[in-house]
């Protein structure tokens, strides 16, 4: 991510002036969402690579492992691979999962 300078952003809309605009940029640094097997095997006891998600902002539909995730922070951030939107957050530790699916419109996860 890069810092799009001072000032920038949408000028209202709840803008904070002064604010700097984070502005996503796909490095190519991401894993495939099979890296959230284990983690999310972990929250839901289940095997999760046959899961299915939908995107809330473009629409599009996948297996969880056609998503792109980064893992380069205290957890994990999926984005869906059609238009970046931020799908799902995992974050693991102390014994507590949170988990953040407001990105998706739902997860179909297969029980058998």
């Amino acid at each position: 991510m890069r810092a799009a300078g001072a000032g920038g952003g949408a000028a209202g809309g709840g803008a904070v002036p002064g604010a700097e605009a984070v502005v996503y940029e796909d490095t190519g640094a991401y894993q495939d969402g099979n890296a959230l097997a284990g983690p999310l095997s972990e929250v839901f006891g289940v095997d999760v690579t046959r899961a299915a998600v939908r995107c809330t902002a473009c629409g599009l539909a996948g297996p969880l492992p056609g998503l792109r995730v980064y893992a380069h922070a205290p957890g994990a951030v999926a984005r869906c691979p059609g238009c970046e939107h931020v799908v799902l957050r995992l974050v693991l530790g102390n014994g507590t999962a949170w988990l953040d699916l407001r990105g998706t419109v739902g997860l179909r996860v297969p029980l058998a």
